[in-house]
Order: C-alpha cells, then sequence, then structure tokens
C-alpha cells in the first residue's frame, strides 16, 4: 500500500488542481528573499512554484511516484509537497480528503482496468490542465474494464 499512497501523491504533485492558494494578508512587517514586505500587505502563494521545484523534486516536470518512496519502498513524507497549503491557512479536510481518495481510487484500481477508447492511443492523450483558478483536466473519453471482462 505505500506504492499507492505515493501514486496518489504523485497525482496531486502534478495535477495540481489548485496553483494559486487564496489571498492572504500579511499579518506583519515580513522580509522574504531580500523584500520588505509591510504589514497589510495583500500575497497569492503559488503552490504550484513548490510542487514543481527543481531543487526539491528529482523529476519535477514528470509522474514519478518514487519522490514519495524511499530505497526500502515505504512511504515518505515531503515537506515540499502541500497540494492542501501549509500552515494555519492549510485546508481543515486534507486529513479525510487523503483518506477519501486512497480509499475511492483503491477501490477502483481493484475492480476495473483503465485505458483509452481503442481509437485513441495513451500518447495521443492531451494531459494539458485547463487554465484558471482552479486547474482541471481537459475533456476526454476513458474505458473502464471489469477485471472479469477480457482486455
Amino acid at each position: 500500500m505505500p506504492y499507492m499512497d505515493a501514486v496518489l501523491h504523485e497525482i496531486q504533485r502534478v495535477g495540481n488542481v489548485a496553483p494559486m492558494n487564496l489571498l492572504h494578508e500579511t499579518t506583519g512587517d515580513t522580509s522574504f528573499r531580500g523584500y520588505r514586505i509591510p504589514k497589510g500587505t495583500l500575497v497569492i502563494p503559488l503552490l504550484s512554484s513548490v510542487l514543481s521545484d527543481k531543487t526539491q523534486w528529482e523529476t519535477p516536470h514528470q509522474f514519478n511516484p518514487n519522490h514519495f518512496l524511499d530505497a526500502q519502498g515505504k512511504f515518505v513524507k515531503r515537506d515540499a509537497f502541500m497540494p492542501f497549503s501549509a500552515g494555519r491557512r492549510v485546508c481543515l479536510g486534507e486529513t479525510l480528503a487523503k483518506m477519501e481518495l486512497f480509499l475511492f481510487f483503491t477501490m477502483l484500481l481493484q475492480k476495473f482496468h483503465f485505458r483509452p477508447p481503442q481509437e485513441v492511443s495513451p500518447e495521443q492523450l492531451d494531459l494539458t490542465p485547463t487554465p484558471g483558478i482552479t486547474s482541471g483536466p481537459q475533456p476526454f473519453q476513458l474505458c473502464a474494464l471489469s477485471h472479469c471482462e477480457t482486455l
């Protein structure tokens, strides 16, 4: 199950459905990378900058579940993984969402095999996200075959 956990974390890292966090305001004068940010300044944290930071991820622009596994195949929590934000503004539903994602996708993968329609090759799938405040997938078709069916 550590590999499944790693795959789900990597899906969230690469998928990055909320690249821009909610608007925040500094509670005091702050210094960041040599810049002075006065109290009351509105800031928008760009979580995508951390989720694709080449100093934090071995292959930041590739899907790689090994980002979350150690040499023994055990799951490793990474500080740079923050699709639910961080600090006092972290999503209150993070624990529930992670549990639900794990249960839902594990059940689906136990019961179904997923593939594109026969007329579409995996290379033809467009994984470019739709731009906006949230980032979702392009429309596509998918076949879900029961493991009892022949492929």
